[in-house]
């Protein structure tokens, strides 16, 4: 049964090129939104918090502030309306998901760059 599962997933489902990325880099997602007819380009740019997932069901989160609140959104990467993801600043963190980071505030949630 698993065969045939992934079997339909690497037939019919498209795959999108996007950039690697990890947790603590700073990205910018854009994606399209539909509003009645029209459709208009949006993005969103923050740090990522987490990946989890793998293949078809791979999603990611990101977390950026919006004023003083904290605003996280949950992207699949097979998403359709995902359209780019641009990566911005790779960050050097220890962990694979940064959920301590929610409690930080001021220069203490700032995330050191990675170096190339």
């Amino acid at each position: 049964m698993s065969n045939l599962v992934d079997f339909v997933q690497n037939e019919f489902v498209t795959k999108k090129d996007f950039p690697q990325f990890n947790a603590g880099d700073t990205i910018t997602v854009y994606y399209e939104i539909k509003e009645g007819e029209k459709t208009r380009t949006q993005f969103f740019k923050g740090v990522v918090i987490q990946k989890r997932g793998t293949g078809l069901t791979e999603t990611f989160t990101i977390r950026k502030m919006s004023g003083a609140v904290g605003v996280e959104r949950i992207f699949p990467l097979n998403m359709p309306a995902l359209q780019s993801i641009e990566v911005n600043q790779r960050g050097k963190v220890r962990r694979a998901r940064i959920f301590y980071f929610r409690e930080l505030t001021g220069k203490k949630a700032k995330i050191k760059q990675r170096r190339a």
